[in-house]
């Protein structure tokens, strides 16, 4: 670290941030720390320790590269996945016992960082609230950043006393499980929430390392200082208010909606996808993309492929190897061309109607762009929130997480957006896929039009959560106001 690094930093209030693996767990706290940065840039300094279980990626790299100077970064010693000696693809247990492995090497940055800087608080992801201790040991504040909304922070909170409930009513043998039961989330009572549509872990409790896991996360949540989460008072309301009022001890920071910007650089892909929006016409294209780590079995990227064409409608569609596992794309790299696992001739015949590219694509630009009218999603949070902000509504198609919980609010509380219904075996058919593409995408559909105008108004309210006096904005000065206090 430079001389001029060292003076900047001791003379600013300092926070290390500490994010999971993954990326899409990386970016919403790399943004978050540019949106409080851009507000109160002359009082702060951001450092970023990062765990890895190899090397950075790429696209990893070239976001760092390009942080602005009052943030800096350490990638801390890698950890052998071998290491871990985990039994299940899942990728709950690979994100939190990397952090644990990585602990050694964290506790001795952030003394290293207490050291010689005004280090005032430990700003932690979900994932890697196994460091939750070291804030104590450093008389330091701690604060969880929750990536996701509202209604799945609440559930997150209460989930330990849920566990309680399953101990004492359920069995061990998921067939007893009762996935109908309604769960009641504080805050939510506008949604009808059952024991299916809860975050997956929930699901795994014969499986005694997910869950111990997911519920040891859960139980180290209600022990933070303060918790910023990635939504805005007008996307959930009623959420919001159960955790002001549930959170006497500890501030609860609504500061979304916080999402990627645009790249700035030139890139191949990007030139590509946008040259093909360019020719289309406004509104014109449904974009399907299941995020970074989702994945479909072969037989339903048959389905998919069958249903948009049988559909008529333009469509972008990011295509990624098969695999029975929906979340396999976490932990399982991409070496081979995805597109050779679509059906015998389907490029061929759709390339008037639509473009497929493999493994990734600019979802911020696509979204963006005028001829978008359309988003087949998994209902993860980031690609929610962009979807939202961006004022194009939705296709609900959960996988994993907390996916099924989101795609309860948008399509039953928000309805900005529909989901496929008939799914045989595991498996939703190209009929009833082209059914919803239709029910989306066809301009003259009054359901489509009626949810195209509450995204939109939706995408407004976005916008005015992040003006000068929104109340996203409000929520980013207050939290600042409390860290300057820490450092008096």
């Amino acid at each position: 670290m430079n001389m001029e690094l060292e003076m900047e930093m001791k003379k600013k209030t300092c926070i290390a941030m500490v994010p999971c693996p993954g990326h899409g767990h990386l970016i919403p706290l790399l943004e978050f720390a540019k949106r409080f940065l851009l507000h109160h840039r002359d009082d702060f300094h951001v450092t970023f320790l990062i765990p890895t279980l190899g090397p950075p990626s790429p696209s990893t790299i070239a976001i760092i590269n390009n942080l602005p100077s009052n943030i800096d970064f350490t990638f801390l010693p890698p950890v052998n996945v071998q290491d871990l000696h985990i039994q299940t693809d899942h990728p709950v247990p690979q994100m939190v016992l990397t952090v644990r492995h990585t602990l050694p090497s964290l506790k001795d940055a952030l003394a290293s960082l207490t050291s010689r800087t005004n280090l005032v608080a430990l700003v932690l992801d979900v994932f890697s609230l196994e460091a939750l201790h070291l804030a104590k040991e450093l008389n330091i504040s701690s604060y969880l950043a929750f990536a996701s909304g509202a209604a799945t922070l609440s559930f997150t909170l209460s989930f330990p006393k849920f566990d309680e409930s399953f101990s004492s009513e359920f069995e061990f043998q998921p067939e007893f499980l009762d996935l109908e039961r309604t769960m009641d989330v504080p805050g939510c009572d506008y949604a009808s929430f059952k024991v299916k549509d809860l975050p997956d872990p929930v699901l795994f409790r014969r499986s005694g390392e997910i869950y111990t896991l997911f519920l040891s996360v859960c139980q180290k949540a209600s022990l933070v200082d303060g918790i910023i989460v990635n939504t805005f008072n007008d996307l959930e309301p009623e959420a919001m208010r159960a955790l002001h009022n549930g959170s006497s001890s500890r501030s609860v920071y609504a500061v979304g909606p916080i999402v990627a910007q645009p790249n700035q650089n030139q890139d191949e892909k990007i030139d590509e996808c946008i040259a093909w929006l360019n020719h289309q016409p406004s509104k014109s294209v449904l974009y399907i993309c299941f995020g970074s780590g989702g994945t479909l079995s072969q037989e339903q990227v048959n389905e998919i492929a069958f249903g948009l064409e049988l559909s008529g409608h333009k469509f972008l569609w990011v295509v990624r190897v098969p695999n029975k596992i929906p979340n396999s794309g976490y932990v399982i790299g991409q070496k081979e061309d995805p597109i050779q696992y679509l059906p015998p001739g389907f490029v061929e015949r759709t390339k008037e109607q639509g473009l497929v590219v493999p493994s990734w694509a600019p979802q911020i630009e696509i979204l963006a762009h005028g001829s978008t009218g359309g988003f087949l999603s998994h209902c993860g949070w980031n690609s929610t929130l962009e979807s939202i902000v961006h004022g194009v509504p939705m296709i609900a198609w959960p996988l994993f997480a907390e996916q099924r919980m989101n795609a309860i609010l948008l399509t039953d509380v928000l309805r900005v957006a529909v989901r496929p219904q008939g799914e045989e075996d595991g498996v939703e058919n190209r009929e009833e896929i082209a059914k919803v593409v239709k029910r989306i995408m066809d301009h003259g559909n009054e359901e489509g039009l009626e949810m195209r105008k509450r995204t939109q108004e939706l995408s407004y309210a976005a916008a005015a959560a992040l003006t000068e006096n929104g109340s996203s904005t409000k929520a980013l000065s207050s939290l600042a106001h409390e860290l300057l206090n820490k450092n008096l």
